[in-house]
């Protein structure tokens, strides 16, 4: 059987972890420092803190902004259950969010009604790896938290004055502060945990003020930086991997009943027209990040899940763990779109380790699917 996730960990992330291991280094340490300089580096943010627990970098980037208790965080009913959680937890008032069923994302438009429901402050999960229109959402006036733990590496296209293109702007740059978390099944792992980031030094220098005598239970072990710098290093050859193989599935599904989300380039909407057009670096999607292949099904979950099986392929609900789920009783009349999305919504096996023949396998069950 094709499992659905498979954690990216090679002989690198093990000989990093064992070596920790043998030091007998692992907790908060050096490796946590050397951790978040390459998170620095990759992300261009001016600092970060490493931390256990995704809840713990909520906290610190709400305390950082004196974000008074009681108010209204809006968050989206596709986001991962944690961020209700913590928002209550924290407490707050989750404001839930329908999203666009093209993409699964909220937009200005939505987050706009939620602001005038009472919405102070945005918790953004950049869902499936696709960055939403994070720059208009961003002058909406409110404070922004981006969740860019599906995103990481995504490239927001940029322009000038005139309209020529300039390097894009990496998911994460434009929150007034960034969650990373580093579970399992995240695109940057580390076994758990998270990252708070300050893209700009003026939120860094307030946020440092916070963190600086953080207890040493909250940081993230030495053990876990490990096998977080170890993945960051080694996230653009994964990556590449990984979206070869999104765009041979998306070229197979292009032709059929079912429907993917909306990115942000033309290869990510109009596909390639044969294999050989992505073996090439610059023929890939750097848009968004292909952390999973996500397809929006036009029959019953069930009975594609049942058909998957019998070819020996694992599928899994997109959004087992989200918000809706969590509360589908509670939102199911306000958020039609996402519920609709949580019912439909499919994730096939993407990850580096998948041999040539078990992509092909998959490339023609795409192919054949009910």
């Amino acid at each position: 059987m094709i499992q659905t996730y498979s954690t990216t960990i090679r002989r690198k992330e093990m000989d990093a972890v064992l070596t920790c291991m043998v030091d007998e280094k692992i907790g908060p340490g050096e490796l946590n420092t050397r951790f978040i300089q390459q998170i620095k580096e990759f992300f261009g943010c001016d600092g970060a803190v490493a931390l256990r627990s995704p809840a713990s970098a909520l906290k610190y980037a709400l305390r950082s902004l004196d974000f008074a208790s009681g108010q209204p965080i809006m968050i989206s009913a596709l986001a991962p259950a944690w961020h209700f959680q913590a928002v209550e937890d924290l407490g707050y008032t989750p404001l839930v969010l329908d999203v666009e069923e093209s993409t699964g994302l909220v937009t200005p438009e939505i987050v706009q009604n939620g602001i005038a429901e009472g919405g102070r402050l945005l918790l953004l999960h950049e869902s499936m790896g696709i960055v939403p229109d994070v720059e208009s959402l961003v002058q909406l006036g409110i404070p922004v938290i981006e969740d860019v733990s599906k995103s990481a590496g995504a490239l927001v296209p940029q322009t000038d004055e005139n309209g020529n293109p300039l390097p894009g702007k990496k998911a994460g740059s434009f929150g007034v502060y960034t969650i990373l978390t580093l579970e399992e099944h995240d695109v940057i792992t580390a076994g758990g945990g998270a990252v708070i980031m300050a893209p700009n030094r003026r939120e860094w220098i307030v946020l440092k003020k916070f963190t600086d005598d953080i207890a040493r239970t909250e940081l993230l072990p030495d053990i876990n930086c490990a096998l977080g710098w170890v993945q960051l290093k080694e996230f653009k050859h994964n990556e590449i991997l990984r979206k070869r193989m999104f765009a041979l599935y998306q070229r197979t599904c292009m032709s059929g009943r079912h429907k993917m989300f909306v990115r942000g380039s033309a290869t990510a909407s109009q596909g390639v027209d044969s294999a050989s057009e992505v073996e090439g670096e610059e023929n890939l999607d750097y848009t968004s990040t292909m952390c999973c292949f996500p397809l929006v099904l036009s029959s019953a979950f069930k009975d594609v899940k049942q058909y998957t099986a019998k070819k020996e392929i694992e599928i899994q609900s997109a959004y087992e763990d989200s918000v809706i789920a969590l509360k589908e009783e509670e939102l199911s009349s306000r958020c039609i779109k996402a519920k609709s999305l949580y019912l439909r919504c499919a994730l096939f096996p993407l990850y580096p380790r998948l041999s040539h023949n078990q992509v092909s396998k998959i490339v023609k069950v795409l192919g054949t699917l009910p």
